[in-house]
């Protein structure tokens, strides 16, 4: 045993319980302690996370107002992909990337039927149409893919994982 307290382990990672605990108001007679003020982020972490969501929200806008390649699968329906409980469905921004696609399914041999849709239509009606959380994946398996995610701001609130939140 030793009386400067040597023998104390360290402690171990915090416990989410005790993070919320940390936040709790705790009320004695006559005072409330707050709780410990959260940690501001950096300037230029803000200034990161505003231009980039600028950028974004050019980018959306560009493609809500472009048309796009949307391709049919070998039984007549939207090419769709399935990735953790999210369908996406697959656009393509001009006939080359459709076609480095097909390549890159291994099914360039057959022809690819696709039909032309604003950016707009496909978030605003194709993706409520679908079962489930929806979004739209742009030149999937490029370099320069886009993913626009079944998010509010995105797609319509109603359909939107997240209703209480924007992009």
């Amino acid at each position: 045993m030793s009386d400067h307290g040597d023998d104390i382990p360290e402690p171990g990672p915090r416990s989410r319980l005790s993070d919320l605990a940390d936040q709790t108001v705790y009320k004695t007679p006559g005072k409330a302690v707050p709780p410990a003020p959260e940690p501001k982020p950096e300037p230029e972490q803000v200034d990161a996370l505003a231009s980039a969501r600028r950028e974004f929200a050019i980018l959306l806008g560009e493609f809500r107002r472009t048309a796009v390649l949307v391709p049919f699968d070998p039984h007549g329906s939207l090419w769709t992909a399935d990735q953790n409980g999210v369908r996406w469905i697959c656009a393509f921004s001009n006939e080359e990337a459709l076609a480095r696609f097909a390549e890159a399914q291994g099914d360039s041999n057959r022809e690819w039927t696709y039909r032309t849709i604003l950016g707009a239509r496909l978030l605003d009606a194709m993706v409520p149409a679908l079962p489930g959380p929806a979004g739209v994946a742009l030149d999937a398996g490029s370099a320069n893919g886009v993913l626009f995610p079944p998010v509010a701001g995105i797609v319509p609130d109603h359909v939107a994982v997240d209703p209480g939140e924007t992009v």
